[in-house]
């Protein structure tokens, strides 16, 4: 599938491995587990296809996030991302997720 990114932290994470963005800094395992995902979303024909990787647990959002789906990268961030058949797969955001249970 294609790959897109929201945001340009999210490119230059992928890319280069560091950003810019300041609020966006992340420890280098994490970006490079992050460049695994994206590659691994990049690598598949549809979203479906990600149950494949248990590791990656894959699901679609609820709630206030519902229309998103989300992958891990490890146990405390995961990916979040939008698919359509149309323009493949857009990344929206890296969240850490205890941010996201308060």
């Amino acid at each position: 599938m294609d790959i897109r990114f929201e945001k340009d932290y999210l490119r230059e994470l992928f890319y280069d491995g560091v950003t810019k963005d300041k609020r966006h800094r992340f420890q280098p395992d994490i970006v490079k587990k992050y460049v695994r995902v994206v590659n691994i979303l990049d690598s598949v024909e549809k979203a479906a296809d990600l149950f494949r990787y248990r590791s990656l647990r894959y699901e679609k959002l609820v709630g206030n996030k519902n229309g998103l789906e989300s992958v891990r990268v490890n146990d405390q961030y995961r990916v979040e991302f939008r698919t359509s058949e149309d323009e493949g797969i857009t990344i929206c955001s890296i969240e850490e997720l205890s941010n996201h249970y308060k």
